[in-house]
């Protein structure tokens, strides 16, 4: 095997409530994989309901990694995600598997095949406290305002709610000088290192994607999400991911006697929807992507035949 060989990485993304959760293992009992999360949410333990968790029985003895490796307390960040991903990679694909990333952290998947490589920056003494109080003080309009100034284009990739990675950009930029954005070009490599299929899920009629959204989030509550999103409640100010995500925020008004249940439920399943349009932006802005319609009845077929195709040098490509 000469040096310029590399390893080939399949990843299955696109809008929550899709079915990549399923397809990414069908696809996997198919061609000896092991899955990879790309889930910004499921490596927390005990959040399982609200962050759509892959179950046991959903993972059909398919090994997945990345799932339940952190307490609700920690952060994790893209360059986290990226050396975990790259340390799994060469351990899945050494044991002769095939590894699948499957998720919808549009960032995640695309840092990762895109080759891009975190330095190990430590921030600043206390600057994190110090930007923690100002979110409080000053509030989060003001901090994102300020990371459009110095930093346009790490700012158009954050939602002005995502105050975690708010922070984390401003973290940088004041321990650093340099905006987040120009570290993150600098550290991509001309190529790529994996050779890569995308396949993104997506339905042809989009008022199907946004029924199975609300169908997802009923189920969710009978599930129990409404102790789940107490349990975040409750340690909002150390549950700091947790308590910005999708799933639990919502319910905080009810907790805090300011809205009716229904009110809360019904902010979830817009939060969801709005969630699923931006993730499609995010996976239509990425290069060969192939996309199939989630509800084909001939989905896992074409999957598979591109997957073969693929495996046998195929260009993802060239595919579609």
């Amino acid at each position: 095997m000469d040096g310029s060989y590399k390893h080939p990485v399949i990843a299955v993304g696109g809008p929550t409530a899709t079915g990549k959760t399923a397809l990414g293992v069908a696809l996997a009992r198919r061609f000896g994989g092991e899955v990879i999360s790309a889930d910004s949410m499921q490596i927390y333990r005990g959040l399982d309901i609200g962050t759509a968790k892959v179950t046991p029985a959903e993972m059909q003895g398919v090994p997945h990694h990345g799932i339940d490796i952190l307490p609700p307390e920690a952060l994790f960040s893209v360059a986290d995600f990226s050396a975990m991903a790259v340390r799994l990679e060469e351990e899945i694909s050494a044991r002769g598997a095939l590894p699948i990333l499957v998720g919808g952290t549009g960032l995640y998947i695309r840092s990762f095949l895109e080759g891009l490589r975190f330095t190990e920056e430590k921030p600043a003494e206390g600057l994190r406290e110090q930007l923690t109080e100002e979110l409080r003080t000053r509030g989060p309009e003001a901090l994102y305002a300020e990371l459009t100034s110095v930093d346009p284009e790490a700012a158009a990739s954050i939602h002005p709610n995502n105050h975690v990675r708010v922070l984390r950009a401003l973290e940088h930029y004041r321990a650093t000088g340099r905006p987040l954005s120009e570290q993150k070009a600098s550290s991509r490599p001309a190529q790529s290192p994996y050779r890569s299929l995308v396949l993104g899920l997506d339905f042809a009629d989009r008022a199907q994607l946004y029924r199975r959204i609300d169908l997802r989030v009923d189920r969710m509550m009978e599930m129990g999400l409404l102790e789940e999103a107490a349990l975040v409640y409750e340690h909002r100010d150390s549950f700091r991911t947790a308590a910005q995500a999708i799933g639990y925020k919502e319910f905080f008004p009810w907790f805090a006697g300011e809205a009716s249940l229904e009110d809360c439920v019904a902010r979830l399943k817009q939060a969801s929807r709005n969630y699923a349009k931006r993730q499609l932006t995010w996976f239509r802005h990425m290069d060969g992507v192939v996309w199939l319609e989630a509800d084909a009845p001939d989905l896992l077929d074409r999957a598979c035949r591109l997957t073969a195709e693929f495996l046998q040098g195929g260009k993802a490509s060239e595919m579609e």
